[in-house]
This record gives C-alpha cells, structure tokens and sequence, in this order.
C-alpha cells in the first residue's frame, strides 16, 4: 500500500506494507542509514526518531502510523551538524562506540524542544529507554546541559547550577 511520509521535512510516497517498521522504511526504503536498528523490540532506543516532535522508537511504529506525520532523522537534525545538541555532543565528547549516539541526539532534542532548561530529573526520565553500553551516560546529561546553554546563551556551569536546582 502506498503511504505519504513527511520526512525531514520532504514528503514522499512509498509502497510498503502497512504493518512495515518505519525502521525499515527509513533504513531500507529511502536510505537514511543514521537511524540505527538495535534491539527490534522497543527497549533500547538506538532507533529513536521524531514523529511530530515526540521521541518514538522507529522499529514500534509502523509506516501506516506515521503516515502524513513529520517525521525528523538524525539526518534532518541539521545538515551540517550545527543542532545545539550536536555541537554539545562533540564540545562534551560523548560517544565512545556511538552506535546508539543517533537515538539519544534524537531523544535529547526532543527534550530540549519541549523543556528548553531541563533539570537532571528532566533528563532522566526523557532519556530513560536510550541504553547506551559503555556507559556515557554522565556525558550524556552534561551535554543536555551544555546543549540548553548554547540556545539560551547561558555558561555551561550557570546550566549546571539551574539543573541542580
């Protein structure tokens, strides 16, 4: 069957089963190879992407549901790198594998579009979900917070004092 998808901002047809992981579809179909397969079951979060701005799990949702949505990929993030929170990510020298590095880019965004200032409390529980298996996890959250400085304009340490708070 034939689905609309808005993704990173072009809309485009594919003819794909309706119960089709939009994992596959991204990765397969039209070739975003950014997006990660991890566990296939939802758990790990290697494959998360933006559907209308929320954090989803690309191997739960299916090409029918996300029909007609926006759709964003660490592809559309920026095209060269310039999202806040990829420059946070290279400033704080996150990864260290990088395999699920794409997923918490994607979950951490959509936490910053929501919670521009988020508190650690904040950032646990948006980034619950995204496992990560050398454990950068204390990078991880200093990058939220450097990522919230960039758009603000704030000091890293001033952001790390509000989170405390």
């Amino acid at each position: 069957m034939a689905y609309t998808l808005n993704v990173n901002g072009r809309t485009t047809s594919v003819d794909v089963p309706a119960d089709m992981p939009l994992l596959w579809v991204l990765r397969d179909v039209l070739n975003f190879k950014g997006t990660k397969f991890g566990c296939g079951i939802g758990q790990c979060g290697a494959c998360t992407v933006q559907v209308g701005g929320r954090a989803v799990r690309s191997c739960q949702v299916t090409a029918a549901q996300a029909a007609n949505a926006a759709i964003t990929t660490i592809e559309g993030l920026s095209a060269d790198g310039s999202h806040p929170v990829q420059r946070a990510w290279q400033e704080v020298d996150v990864p260290q594998c990088g395999y699920c590095q794409a997923g918490q880019i994607m979950s951490a965004a959509a936490l910053l579009a929501q919670k521009p200032e988020p508190t650690d409390a904040d950032i646990d529980t948006a980034m619950n979900g995204n496992l990560c298996r050398c454990g950068t996890y204390v990078r991880i959250r200093e990058a939220i917070h450097r990522a919230a400085a960039l758009v603000s304009g704030r000091s890293t340490s001033t952001a790390q004092r509000a989170a405390a708070e």
